[in-house]
């Protein structure tokens, strides 16, 4: 979830981020992901990470993936890059961007396996809806990045948002189709391991899932 930096408790200077964290003004469009991982392994993206509880445990579970994040608010971009550097999570890479115009811009076509989006800001007040993440335009660059058979993940806790979700994916029926959410954690009840959602289920509220299969392809994400 996108978090603004007056309201980030992570202090910046007790972290070194290192490599784990990229330069995105430094970055040459369209990205060279071989390059900037140092192998050709299948790509997953995810965008708000937060304290990287979710990408950390993505890296660990699965060494044979690359992951790359971007994360709006600055202090946890650098946060987490920090944690992947002191866990030895190689395979991680952290951007500090705005996750919309970085996916039209900078990532190139059928280059990701997955794109992970997880309790996203919902920004409930109506005349804020458009700043949402999940708009038409956003899920055709979705599609237009995902390779055939990868899969585009979502959960949120407000349901107004996921109803916008769903009524937008909707539209893209010809390119996506609806499959069963992956089980990202052992922990009962618990889909991400996110800490939101680890709040969230200690508070007794709901939460919404939806996944969806980047159609064109016989493989399907693992």
């Amino acid at each position: 979830m996108s978090i603004s930096s007056s309201r980030c408790h992570v202090s910046m200077t007790k972290w070194t981020p290192g490599e784990f964290l990229l330069d995105a003004d430094a970055l040459a469009a369209p990205l060279d992901l071989p390059a900037i991982f140092g192998n050709d392994r299948p790509v997953e993206l995810e965008i708000g990470c937060g304290k990287g509880t979710f990408i950390l445990a993505r890296a660990s579970a699965r060494p044979e993936l690359n992951l790359l994040g971007i994360e709006w608010a600055k202090a946890y971009a650098i946060y987490t890059a920090d944690r992947a550097r002191r866990a030895g999570c190689e395979s991680i890479r952290m951007l500090r961007t705005d996750a919309g115009a970085f996916v039209r811009d900078f990532v190139p076509d059928s280059s990701i396996w997955r794109v992970h989006v997880y309790f996203p800001d919902p920004w409930p007040k109506r005349r804020h809806r458009r700043r949402r993440l999940i708009q038409p335009g956003f899920v055709h660059e979705v599609r237009r990045i995902l390779q055939p058979g990868g899969q585009f993940l979502m959960v949120t806790d407000h349901f107004d948002y996921f109803q916008q979700m769903r009524n937008v994916m909707e539209a893209y029926r010809d390119g996506f189709v609806p499959v069963r959410f992956p089980s990202f954690t052992g922990d009962e009840g618990e889909l991400v391991g996110t800490n939101f959602e680890r709040k969230y289920i200690a508070q007794g509220r709901p939460f919404f899932s939806a996944a969806f299969l980047r159609a064109g392809g016989n493989r399907q994400a693992r």
